[in-house]
């Protein structure tokens, strides 16, 4: 079995990843034969998952993804389950153990091609169907915004952040993390342009789940940074700061966010991802690190007003 090179790639990130990857061929071949399903195309993958399109016994068309075992995946599935494919991906089985999931082939058309706008509004009707009440086993939120002002504290005063920003983020994640407002709800956390693709019947569906017990206006983020070459690109007619804030408002607008609580959260998200890119850069960015800092710090201003 060839894995695409991506994968292969990963083996690159640490010994955890290279196991995984030295393992995969042998565990995709185990569930081929425990899920009585046949390999149907090319093997696709995203950051920290192998995708096989697949056709089971029954002649159905599927994906069969299995994902790195860390803690954003652990409750993916159930996130799926509990959604029972409205707004997401239908889930058709799963083994948490391994990591593994059986899932509805979907087109392969994603919102990375259409108009930021138009995709903001699709993006914040899942938003509609995606937020019902939390289960028990997701990470709270509070824990993870807690995690981060901590992060956030230690960086030195010689980090090439706006110091007021990094106290501005610092404040709101103390007061997230005590707000009872910040946990209720399952929310997707990483729902952006190429995790949103059409089903069969034309509608559109989340993948990728990062699954938290948390506040629906923490969705906002991934959305602004994105696809932010293009706000950037020189033959932009309006500033990055204007094409940040179009999305921003259409996002809170048309999923009737707070306006003030959604601002808050993309500071916190922003800062909090400078502070990663500082202390523990993943890698495959795509940008070196000062474009990654700048582009966390152009997005927390101008939220702002």
């Amino acid at each position: 079995m060839r894995l695409p090179d991506g994968v292969l790639s990963m083996s690159d990130r640490g010994p955890a990843w290279a196991d995984w990857v030295d393992a995969l061929p042998a565990l995709v071949r185990d569930l081929y034969a425990e899920w009585e399903l046949r390999p149907d195309g090319w093997m696709m993958h995203g950051y920290c998952a192998l995708v096989v399109p697949v056709v089971t016994a029954g002649g159905k068309r599927a994906m069969l993804k299995v994902s790195f075992p860390e803690v954003e995946t652990e409750h993916e599935h159930l996130a799926l389950s509990h959604w029972a494919g409205r707004g997401a991906v239908p889930l058709l089985r799963a083994d948490p153990r391994r990591r593994a999931m059986l899932l509805e082939a979907l087109r392969d058309v994603s919102l990375g091609e259409a108009w930021d706008v138009e995709a903001c509004t699709a993006v914040a009707e899942l938003y509609g169907l995606l937020h019902i009440p939390a289960f028990n086993q997701l990470r709270l939120l509070t824990d993870v915004v807690a995690r981060s002002a901590d992060a956030m504290t230690s960086l030195p005063r010689s980090a090439p952040l706006p110091r007021r920003l990094v106290e501005q983020a610092v404040s709101l994640c103390r007061d997230f993390a005590t707000d009872p407002a910040t946990t209720g709800t399952l929310i997707h956390t990483d729902l952006h342009y190429e995790n949103v693709l059409l089903d069969e019947a034309g509608d559109w569906l989340a993948i990728d789940p990062k699954p938290v017990n948390g506040d629906p206006h923490y969705e906002i983020a991934p959305m602004l940074w994105n696809r932010y070459a293009e706000l950037a690109a020189p033959s932009r007619p309006e500033s990055v700061r204007d094409g940040i804030r179009r999305r921003f408002h259409t996002l809170v607008d048309a999923a009737g966010f707070d306006e003030q609580r959604a601002r808050d959260w993309v500071i916190v998200r922003m800062l909090n991802l400078a502070a990663e890119q500082i202390f523990d850069p993943p890698p495959e960015r795509g940008m070196s690190d000062d474009q990654w800092l700048t582009l966390c710090v152009t997005i927390a201003k101008a939220v702002q007003d």
